[in-house]
């Protein structure tokens, strides 16, 4: 593909052609969930097709687990540049990230700090504090920007001191789109000896990702949000992965990744996970996978800025309407395409239904980034109304939404 073609790319998704929001719908919804490629929806079939049984079996269908397990380790350290010995598998984010947090702040001691932010999801702040709470652990939460929706690497820095052990931050917002400065952070974090937890959801499916140049110690991402199964990932540096202690059942493995991994994994799910970083790379090119996961990324990278700079330009003669964070058009390179925005006098859950009305379909509410709304003033008033652009939206699904919101907000 020497172009990006997003109708090619579209035509490879049931769902949008055939499902409940491909009957002439407009999906929105992708920062809740993408849709996911008919190779993703092969790829899980096939394996129980061919039949399956738990790992280290020694037989057919066991040895199919192992080669599956193995694919999918493989996969994804290509998504994240990092080695497959660094990968680990979880039901979710939350939960990969509760394991981390419980395996980490069995170092802490009364008297330590952590560090997390008002612009994270939840799930990459709850985990942490109640981690703390248990310890005697100060927590610092460090606010964005309210008019940019930005984050200050300045402002972590400011409370990040010698009894620093974790800096927990978000590679892009779900709410507001905001990409913070995530080297800086983890280098500030560094400086003080302290770890950095990188929550990756939102980001990947929208920019490159690539651990080594962070040097982040752990990032977290769920495949559902790269167009592939439910399931959860973990990076963690080898070394910091085989020196904790996992919170494991006996005698599952005691070393390397797998130690990280609870009960039976849904190997359909890994399968499919292999088959989503493929989807991406197959928007590339390059001799390995890891070239064309970065060509694909850049096209769709220019293609979602082009989306949004046609919705920014729209949504400014819309009146009433309001985007919290980056609205400036030459700051798109430090967002990704997902907006909350809100309409004077409107109730955000009554602007979703009149879009819906519309055959556009996007949600309201607080996402579970709690931090945002409340640092927003929004979150006992039913948030905000969430609008997500992914690789396969095209720009007459740019212009449908300008024109829902319009009636929304008449």
């Amino acid at each position: 593909m020497d172009h990006y073609d997003v109708a090619t790319i579209r035509a490879r998704f049931p769902a949008l052609r055939e499902g409940a929001r491909g009957a002439g719908g407009v999906d929105l919804d992708g920062p809740a969930g993408t849709q996911v490629p008919e190779s993703v929806i092969e790829a899980m079939a096939e394996v129980h097709r061919n039949g399956i049984s738990n790992r280290s079996g020694g037989f057919p269908t066991s040895d199919a687990s192992d080669r599956i397990t193995a694919e999918a380790r493989s996969a994804l350290a290509d998504l994240f540049n990092s080695g497959p010995e660094e990968i680990a598998f979880g039901q979710n984010m939350t939960s990969l990230t509760f394991a981390v947090s419980r395996a980490l702040a069995r170092e802490w001691i009364e008297g330590d700090e952590i560090v997390v932010t008002l612009l994270d999801h939840d799930a990459n702040v709850a985990p942490w504090r109640l981690a703390a709470e248990e310890r005697g652990v100060t927590v610092h939460t460090v606010a964005f920007d309210a008019q940019s929706g930005c984050l200050d690497p300045d402002a972590i820095a400011a409370v990040v001191g010698p009894r620093t052990r974790l800096v927990a931050v978000t590679h892009a917002s779900n709410a507001l789109g905001t990409i913070p400065d995530v080297k800086a952070i983890v280098e500030i974090a560094h400086t003080v000896g302290a770890l950095s937890f990188v929550d990756g959801v939102h980001y990947t499916p929208h920019g490159i990702v690539d651990v080594a140049a962070l040097d982040t110690d752990f990032l977290v991402a769920s495949s559902y949000k790269f167009f592939g199964p439910h399931l959860g990932a973990l990076y963690g540096k080898a070394e910091i992965l085989e020196r904790l202690d996992a919170y494991k059942v006996i005698p599952a493995p005691d070393r390397g990744p797998g130690k990280w991994e609870t009960g039976t994994q849904s190997f359909e799910s890994l399968a499919g996970a292999t088959a989503a970083v493929d989807h991406i790379a197959s928007l590339g090119e390059g001799r390995s996978r890891r070239d064309r996961i970065v060509e694909g990324q850049q096209r769709v990278r220019r293609h979602e800025t082009a989306l949004m700079d046609r919705f920014l330009a729209g949504s400014a003669e819309i009146p009433g309407l309001r985007i919290h964070g980056i609205a400036d058009p030459g700051l798109l390179d430090q967002r990704v395409p997902t907006f909350s925005v809100d309409i004077d006098g409107a109730q955000p859950a009554d602007t979703a239904a009149a879009m819906r009305k519309q055959d556009v379909y996007a949600r309201s509410g607080d996402f579970y980034a709690v931090g945002v709304m409340t640092h927003l003033g929004f979150q006992d008033s039913g948030g905000l109304v969430r609008i997500g652009f992914v690789h396969y939206t095209t720009s007459e699904e740019v212009d449908r939404t300008l024109d829902a919101l319009a009636h929304a907000a008449e």
